[in-house]
C-alpha cells in the first residue's frame, strides 16, 4: 500500500488541462471539458442553438446529482430528441457501471485531482466535497454550493450533511479558482478551520483543502497550511 500525504506532508505538482474539441482524434477524450465530450456524443444541434450550447444545458443537468437524469429529463431541452436523449442516458449510465468512483483509495492530491478536474473550467467557483470511508477510499464526491464568480458561499453544516448520511470517517474539499490564482484567500483559511473544528466535534476528519484551476492545483496540507491529521 502506497503511503498517504495525509498522514505525513510531501510536496508535489500535478497539471492538467482539457484540450479543444478538435484534438479529440489526436490526443484522445481525456483533454476535453465536459460539454465538449456531451457535444460529441450529440453529434449535432438544432437551428439557433448549437449542439455546444445544447451539451451545455445537458450538463446543467448532470452536474448536481448523484444520479443521471433519465430520458424523459432529457427530452424536455429543446433540441434534445427521443434518439439524442436515449444517446445520453445509455453514455451516462454506462459510464457509471464500468467506470464509478467508489471504493479508490485517496492517498494524496494526485488521487482526487484526476476526479475533479473537470470542474476547472468553470465560470464560477464549485465547493466540492470528496467523503472517504476509514481506508480513505472513495464514497461520493459532491458540489456542495455554486458561488459567485470569484467568491462561493459555503457553511459547514451543507458540507458535512452528506458525509453524515454516507457514514463516512473523512472528507476532502476542493474549490476552482476561476481567476488562475492558486494563492488561498483569507475567506479559504477561514472556512478551512471552521470545517476542521465542525468535523472534529462530528467525528468526522478534514483531510485536506484544494485549490485548483485549469492549469493546477494547491493542497493546503502540502503547503504547510493544514496539519496533516494524526492517525490513530
Amino acid at each position: 500500500m502506497s503511503p498517504s500525504i495525509y498522514d505525513a506532508s510531501r510536496p508535489s505538482l500535478v497539471t492538467e488541462r482539457p484540450s479543444a474539441r478538435e484534438r479529440l482524434a489526436r490526443q484522445g477524450p481525456a483533454y476535453l471539458g465536459d460539454a465538449e465530450l456531451l457535444a460529441a456524443v450529440l453529434g449535432t444541434g438544432m437551428k439557433g442553438k448549437g449542439v455546444l450550447s445544447l451539451a451545455e444545458e445537458v450538463l446543467s443537468l448532470v452536474e448536481p446529482g448523484s444520479q443521471p437524469p433519465d430520458a424523459k429529463t432529457l427530452c424536455s431541452l429543446a433540441g434534445m430528441g427521443e434518439a439524442k436523449a436515449a444517446a445520453i442516458s445509455a453514455a451516462l449510465e454506462l459510464g457509471k457501471r464500468l467506470y464509478g468512483i467508489r471504493e479508490r483509495r485517496i492517498s494524496s492530491p494526485r488521487d482526487l485531482h484526476p476526479l475533479i478536474a473537470h470542474w476547472a473550467d468553470r465560470k464560477q467557483e464549485r465547493f466540492i466535497c470528496a467523503s472517504l470511508n476509514g481506508a480513505h477510499e472513495l464514497i461520493a464526491i459532491r458540489v456542495v454550493s455554486i458561488g459567485l464568480v470569484n467568491r462561493t458561499v459555503v457553511h459547514p453544516r451543507e458540507v458535512f450533511a452528506d458525509p453524515i448520511v454516507d457514514r463516512a470517517c473523512a472528507v476532502i474539499v476542493a474549490h476552482n479558482h476561476p481567476s488562475g490564482r492558486l494563492e488561498p484567500s483569507p475567506e479559504d483559511m477561514d472556512i478551512t478551520k471552521r470545517l476542521r473544528k465542525a468535523g472534529e466535534v462530528i467525528g468526522i476528519d478534514l483531510l485536506d483543502h484544494l485549490i485548483f484551476d485549469a492549469d493546477a492545483w494547491l493542497s493546503l496540507v502540502e503547503r504547510g497550511l493544514l496539519a496533516p491529521v494524526d492517525p490513530d
